[in-house]
């Protein structure tokens, strides 16, 4: 548009000038020619008075004609009457003929001035005037015209740019929307359409996307696979193993031994339950039933159970507590509060605090689990939800061994199931704070099933 502005402005500039100097080229050239004609006609008097041969030469109204000698008006047309100064007096003893625009009042008049030249000598002036109001209208209506026509052209090339562009990046526009809704959905399954040749620029861009998505779908399915399957696999020999187990203790043989490879059998177990859990909650396939939800009565079971873990070496205690109804799964967000209040006690030091507070904020309810253990160094925040991760260098495991970093993952999905957030703030020597945001329930939960 600017583009096209620029030079509308330039082509309209160029027309207006040339109309104004045609128009003043006319406007000069008949008063050339009214001198012409005055020459004719026109005689020293013996008395040396400048006179007409035909007095009853007619002019056009809007000429004037005025004859000076030595300043001193000497004659002129009739229409001149009133007018009793020189229509240019810069000019009045200009030697050669001269053009002049000049304004009388609010009147402006093309002047032309010349000399009368008797034996080669000026013997008077002529000052031959024409009024320039028809030629100011047609380059005020003129210069109107363009300026329409220029603002008129440079909508239209502005609409047609917008369609144009628009048309252009329509397919880039799709490919945004798609990316977008895939990263929201998590679904690397769709694939952004082709609008247009396949041959251009845009058309190879949404092919080569569409590819990388492709490979990038296959690569997480095998991911999930292998999780799933690994489950799958070592469920059976895990339930063998503890089977022979419980044989041979009734044999007789050495319980310690019998003990430990039970211990390791149960942590193999839950760890499997846990990577099973992962692969259907990251395939948006883990089912969870939707039910009116007492949170706090909940959180009083678990606190309970909690009680039993942290025996007299952790301080467990609740804060503030207020009833909380949410819709969701019961079990799973017991889970999650297991999860949580089980992953503060382990990395709380004998003698530690473990507070537990749950209230309502706007139309969200918000649990809180603060412990004042070592913290977590703001490297290993961003990392704390995902699977198999632990910062070993600030928290310190508890002695039982039975952390996988699979607990935080778990809860991570557990809550985004139920359109909450989970979020955490820690101060390496001063603690951390874990906080689960769900949405308040409005009325009766849909007793229906809903997927991760």
């Amino acid at each position: 548009m600017f583009l096209v502005g620029g030079i509308l402005i330039l082509f309209s500039v160029a027309v207006y000038a040339l109309a104004s100097l045609t128009l003043i080229a006319e406007i000069d050239e008949s008063l050339e020619q009214i001198w012409v004609e005055l020459q004719k006609v026109t005689r020293i008097s013996p008395r040396g008075d400048v006179e007409l041969i035909t007095p009853n030469i007619t002019f056009n109204q809007n000429v004037v004609v005025q004859v000076w000698r030595n300043g001193l008006l000497i004659g002129g047309s009739t229409n001149a009457g009133q007018i009793n100064r020189p229509l240019d007096e810069s000019s009045v003893q200009t030697a050669e003929a001269i053009y002049r625009d000049v304004y009388l009042e609010d009147l402006h008049v093309r002047v032309l001035s010349v000399p009368l030249l008797v034996s080669g000598r000026p013997f008077a002036t002529f000052q031959i005037g024409t009024n320039m109001s028809v030629v100011d209208g047609t380059e005020k209506d003129l210069l109107r015209t363009l300026a329409v026509a220029s603002i008129v052209a440079i909508a239209f090339a502005g609409v047609l740019s917008w369609i144009g562009t628009h048309r252009a990046l329509r397919p880039l526009d799709a490919v945004t929307k798609t990316a977008l809704q895939i990263t929201t959905a998590n679904d690397l399954s769709r694939r952004i359409p082709l609008v247009g040749p396949a041959d251009d620029e845009v058309g190879q861009l949404v092919q080569s996307f569409n590819q990388t998505l492709g490979r990038l779908e296959e690569l997480i399915d095998t991911q999930r696979r292998f999780v799933a399957d690994v489950g799958h696999e070592l469920r059976t020999p895990l339930t063998v193993i503890k089977g022979n187990v419980d044989l041979m203790r009734r044999i007789g043989a050495d319980e310690e031994f019998f003990e430990s490879i039970e211990s390791e059998v149960d942590r193999l177990t839950r760890m499997v339950g846990d990577l099973m859990l992962l692969a259907q909650a990251e395939s948006g396939k883990l089912p969870m039933a939707r039910k009116m939800v007492d949170l706090d009565t909940v959180l009083l079971e678990v606190f309970r159970q909690m009680k039993v873990l942290a025996k007299d070496q952790i301080k467990l205690k609740i804060g503030d507590i207020d009833q909380v109804l949410v819709c969701g799964d019961r079990d799973r967000l017991k889970q999650v509060l297991v999860n949580l209040i089980s992953n503060a006690i382990k990395y709380t030091p004998s003698g530690g605090e473990v507070v537990i507070t749950l209230g309502k904020q706007g139309n969200q309810g918000r649990l809180i689990v603060t412990d004042n253990g070592p913290g977590i160094p703001p490297a290993d925040l961003p990392h704390i939800f995902e699977r198999f991760y632990r910062g070993e260098k600030s928290r310190i495991r508890s002695k039982d061994g039975k952390g996988f970093g699979l607990g935080l993952s778990i809860a991570y999905w557990i809550v985004k199931g139920h359109d909450g957030r989970i979020e955490v703030s820690s101060e390496v020597g001063q603690g951390t704070t874990f906080c689960v945001w769900l949405p308040l329930t409005e009325g009766e939960c849909q007793d229906l099933p809903m997927m991760v």
